[in-house]
């Protein structure tokens, strides 16, 4: 029988170094696009695919994450003293139902997989979603609600892939294929960023993911791959054959807001998508380009 997804992981304990001097003082998880923070964005795609309990993965100095997602009484009540309805209703996506986000801290920066070991006790032996918030994916349907329709269908593992270019696949995990209908692709294989030459393909898996819990074992043995870090991709090379495993072309458009480019490609983006800002923007851009 196959479990309901209904958990998610957030990784959120890196140090945000390409975004210094800004990430100095604050996550860079709470860097905003637009008005709403990165995490904030990976929260309410996960909430769009049927995730009801999150946790996540923090570090030292990474607190006001999980304040983010509290009640800001005194704020709430200035505001509704004022009148300021836009504003509390502005605060409404920044709310989660009391007990389903919990928080646990990565102690030692030892890469992806070990972050994922650290949310054992919360993942438990049920399956459940990754989002890496570095990833912005804009579309018309979830990301992550794509990648559940493909584990409710197999029951296995499935991550979102994007085609790219080959001198860029030492910088992602990569996908040996199998049988590919255009959409869907069997995963043979995988690797961690490998170099140009060696990659078994193009496909690159981004910061998505859907997993079950199987992926704890490997995961337990914290064998270090890659960089000296304890690798997700590793682990799921070790569930191949054991669990059907999927890599899904996704709907939708990604923005690396992890690279400074990105970032900024996502502000302008996600700006010309609303009302009240696309045509000011369109304005000022023409004096820039």
């Amino acid at each position: 029988m196959i479990k309901p997804l209904k958990k998610a992981v957030l990784p959120v304990a890196g140090l945000g170094t390409r975004f210094l001097p800004a990430t100095k003082a604050m996550p860079k998880e709470m860097l905003p696009v637009v008005d709403k923070p990165l995490i904030q964005y990976a929260i309410d795609e996960a909430r769009a695919a049927g995730i009801e309990e999150f946790c996540l993965v923090t570090a030292r100095g990474k607190d006001n994450l999980i304040d983010y997602f509290d009640i800001a009484y005194e704020l709430e009540s200035t505001l509704k003293e004022r009148k300021k309805t836009s504003a509390i209703k502005a605060l409404e996506s920044s709310s989660v139902e009391a007990g389903s986000l919990v928080a646990v801290r990565q102690q030692n920066p030892l890469g992806l997989g070990h972050a994922i070991w650290c949310a054992r006790n919360f993942i438990g032996d049920d399956p459940f979603a990754i989002l890496l918030p570095d990833d912005i994916v804009k579309g018309g349907r979830s990301c992550v609600a794509q990648l559940a329709d493909v584990y409710h269908q197999t029951g296995g593992n499935v991550v979102a892939v994007d085609e790219v270019p080959h001198e860029w696949t030492d910088r992602y995990g990569v996908l040996e294929v199998g049988e590919d209908d255009g959409r869907r692709v069997e995963v043979k294989g995988l690797v961690e960023k490998p170099a140009p030459e060696d990659a078994p393909s193009n496909l690159a898996i981004i910061g998505r993911y859907v997993l079950t819990a199987d992926v704890l074992k490997p995961l337990s043995a914290l064998k270090t791959g890659v960089g000296g870090e304890v690798q997700l991709t590793d682990a799921m090379a070790e569930m191949i054959g054991k669990v059907p495993f999927h890599g899904l072309r996704y709907e939708g458009t990604r923005f690396d807001c992890g690279s400074k480019l990105g970032f900024l490609e996502a502000q302008v983006a996600m700006a010309l998508e609303r009302d009240d800002l696309a045509d000011d923007v369109h304005a000022f851009l023409k004096k820039y380009v």
